[in-house]
């Protein structure tokens, strides 16, 4: 049977390459963008299966109108995509207030509206399978991007929250966790500060590591017969790497916390209560 999506953030990157592999096999699409005429050419190639919808996502009411008419074309919602965001650069004494309250307004409350705007009409349906697209950034951290990955560590942790909280009601919720890919995330959508030159020499040194972790940049169109396998498995994960590297790096990262915190346990410990 084909499956109805909803998907945030369409018109380029992930979002649209997910778009266009859900209706390449036959299922139904709302793709909803800041800017409705970009998906145009989508709609025009596939105009009974496809509906675009202009939806800034921080827009809470906006976001719920949307789901209402997603629900309307599609009949059923199974698949909803929390893709739209951005990345924001620089260190986080060189954020703007209003840089940092953008990329959290985007990358967390926009997924959290989404997610609220969907979750009634899941749970009458009793299925459903949320998509929420965070990063290897969402499970380790690089210097420059802290407030990026502020937003992707705060969009994990709801996400892991709401996974148990609805399971009862036959949704699902995965964490995609892409390495780098060859997108414009770091290019035409990112936001970059007004750098601080007391952190050139580290900025410099902090880019070309960084450089060389995600060196071999993963091809998008790879990621879509796996975003389709995965929303049709029974029992999903919570949490789904992309591409090449991430476990390598998140096993090396993991090993380093558990070795910091054995090595202060009993410091630890020495803090649940006054000696006798």
């Amino acid at each position: 049977m084909s499956k109805g999506w909803f998907v945030t953030g369409a018109s380029r990157g992930f979002g649209r390459i997910w778009t266009e592999a859900a209706l390449a096999r036959g299922d139904r699409v709302v793709a909803t963008a800041r800017d409705a005429a970009s998906l145009t050419e989508l709609v025009d190639a596939n105009p009974d299966t496809a509906l675009a919808i202009r939806l800034d996502v921080t827009d809470r009411a906006g976001a719920f109108d949307a789901a209402a008419a997603a629900r309307e074309f599609l009949g059923r919602i199974d698949v909803v995509v929390n893709n739209a965001g951005f990345g924001l650069f620089g260190m986080v004494e060189e954020i703007t207030e209003q840089q940092a309250r953008q990329q959290i307004e985007t990358n967390v409350f926009g997924a959290l509206w989404v997610t609220q705007a969907v979750l009634p009409i899941l749970r009458e349906q009793g299925s459903g399978h949320i998509l929420q697209v965070s990063s290897i950034g969402g499970v380790h951290a690089f210097p420059g991007l802290g407030l990026y990955h502020a937003s992707k560590w705060a969009l994990e942790g709801f996400s892991q929250s709401l996974a148990a909280e609805v399971a009862e009601f036959g949704i699902h919720v995965t964490l995609i966790e892409p390495t780098g890919y060859a997108t414009d995330w770091a290019f035409g959508s990112a936001v970059r500060s007004e750098p601080i030159p007391d952190y050139d020499d580290f900025r410099e040194r902090a880019l070309a590591a960084r450089a060389k972790v995600v060196a071999d940049r993963g091809d998008p169109a790879a990621t879509a017969p796996v975003i389709l396998e995965l929303i049709d498995m029974a029992d999903p994960p919570l949490r789904l790497f992309l591409g090449e590297g991430p476990h390598d790096m998140i096993k090396v990262e993991y090993a380093a916390r558990l070795a910091e915190w054995e090595q202060y346990d009993e410091l630890s410990r020495s803090a649940h209560r006054l000696p006798s």
